[in-house]
């Protein structure tokens, strides 16, 4: 049931259209704005009429909210090649004003340089620096914080920036204005703002189905798929909500309560399996995190949410020790297929791997990764096994971007502080566990005593704490 982030931002967007409609049509009527979807050169001189308006204090209160609201109205009757360019009209016209900022950073240095501040009514005149500060702030950002006032307007202002990161690469101003854009985002979607939610059966119908519908480990089969993640005994979810968006959930986390370490993701996903009881569960498996605004990327709340997950089970289950994910690595097949083909064409491997790489036939890579007959194998007697385990311990342990791990899912859990504790043979048998990863799972392990160090020596030096059963793998 996982959609593509296009439709979710489209579908969004017709949501805030409906909104917003009558809130701004009088004002659309006045000001007789027929904007084209497409927004063609033509219509630019309308469209700054009204950003201007907008960014105008005149007629108070009431009557800058009616202009932010028919400008929010043009903008979602834009169709997708329209809101992109208003967007670049916004990154290329509405950024910080240079010769302003020029004046007041001379006024400000020439009164900083100044030993004796001067003084207004006893207290130093820090007017230069206000202004200075003022003039920091970008008309481009000014308006958004007009929109933060409408109804819906943090999420029209979520959806308006997943909009933007879609065309932001290879230009300056653009790139600019995402900056902007993320740091005033991340500053209303502070942790502190979020709650922390358990979302249980009982939950409002349009809250369950936003969790099916984003779903982006292993899709929601159907409603008594969903209802067993959320009602069985031995399942929960957690999610972040933002008070402006309470049907949104930002990012949420499955867990299941086992008795000891699981190693695969089907036996947590079948229905019908007598629950664990409370009082044998010993750990909580974290099997899927969906984030769920594309607008939101780069806003690090995220970090937050297992290790509050784990403060709160730890609260509810006092005989809960161990907490763990079963997660997926996601990357595996790429690095790996391509670490074949340079070892074949003789360029480019390590010394270390290619022993290992050798034994891998054109052949044999096909089955792992495409061949459904070859889990049976694999489930049996496979002689690659210990190939593979090598290579992926090798891959989640030394192959990086920069100083972070290579692949995305072990970068999240590495940075939040958690510690490899094992790899998962045939641990992911669907189609999609072999496509991606040969069918391979891990378990990264959330020690409370040893986040905050597990996480400043990844952070800082790149190092990966890894269990001594994960030490036995590598080659």
């Amino acid at each position: 049931m996982e959609i593509p982030k296009k439709k979710i931002i489209d579908r969004s967007l017709r949501q805030l259209h409906k909104t917003w409609l009558d809130i701004g049509q009088t004002a659309r009527n006045r000001l007789t704005g027929n904007i084209r979807p497409h927004l063609p050169p033509e219509d630019f001189e309308w469209i700054r009429r009204q950003v201007n308006s907008c960014l105008s204090d005149t007629g108070g209160a009431a009557s800058a909210r009616a202009r932010a609201a028919n400008l929010g109205g043009v903008y979602l009757g834009l169709n997708k090649e329209g809101r992109k360019v208003f967007l670049r009209l916004l990154g290329d016209e509405y950024g910080v004003d240079i010769d302003l900022l020029e004046d007041a950073v001379r006024k400000w240095l020439r009164l900083a340089k100044n030993s004796e501040r001067v003084m207004v009514d006893g207290r130093p005149d820090l007017l230069a620096e206000e202004k200075l500060r003022a003039t920091l702030v970008s008309p481009r950002i000014r308006l958004l914080t007009r929109f933060n006032a409408l109804h819906e307007g943090v999420k029209f202002l979520v959806d308006m920036r997943a909009e933007l990161i879609t065309i932001k690469d290879q230009n300056l101003q653009l790139e600019a204005f995402d900056r902007e854009f993320r740091d005033l985002l991340a500053s209303w979607f502070d942790v502190g703002f979020l709650d922390l939610r358990r979302i249980t059966w009982d939950a409002p119908a349009v809250l369950i189905e936003e969790l099916a519908r984003h779903e982006a480990v292993h899709a929601i089969r159907s409603w008594q798929d969903i209802k067993h993640r959320l009602a069985a005994g031995d399942r929960c979810c957690y999610a972040f909500i933002h008070p402006q968006m309470p049907n949104d959930p930002l990012i949420f986390v499955w867990i299941a309560l086992t008795d000891g370490l699981p190693h695969k993701i089907q036996d947590l996903l079948k229905l019908g399996e007598g629950e664990v009881e409370a009082a044998k569960a010993d750990t909580a498996v974290f099997y899927s995190i969906s984030a769920t605004q594309p607008g939101l990327d780069g806003v690090g709340f995220g970090s937050f949410l297992i290790k509050q997950v784990v403060d709160q089970l730890s609260q509810n289950n006092e005989n809960l020790r161990s907490f763990v994910t079963l997660s997926p690595i996601p990357g595996f097949r790429a690095w790996l297929q391509e670490n074949l083909k340079n070892f074949r064409l003789g360029s480019g491997t390590l010394e270390i791997l290619a022993p290992l790489l050798s034994k891998i036939s054109p052949e044999e890579e096909k089955r792992i990764f495409l061949d459904r007959s070859w889990i049976q194998d694999g489930i049996n007697k496979y002689d690659l096994r210990d190939t593979i385990l090598a290579l992926a311990t090798h891959y989640l342990i030394n192959e990086k971007s920069g100083i972070a791990a290579l692949d995305r899912v072990a970068n999240f859990h590495l940075s939040n502080g958690a510690s490899m504790e094992r790899l998962n043979w045939m641990g992911d048998v669907s189609r999609k566990g072999q496509r991606e990863s040969a069918c391979l799972m891990i378990n990264y392990r959330y020690q409370s005593k040893d986040i905050e160090s597990n996480h400043e020596r990844y952070h800082i030096l790149g190092k990966i704490s890894y269990s001594k059963n994960i030490a036995t793998l590598l080659p």
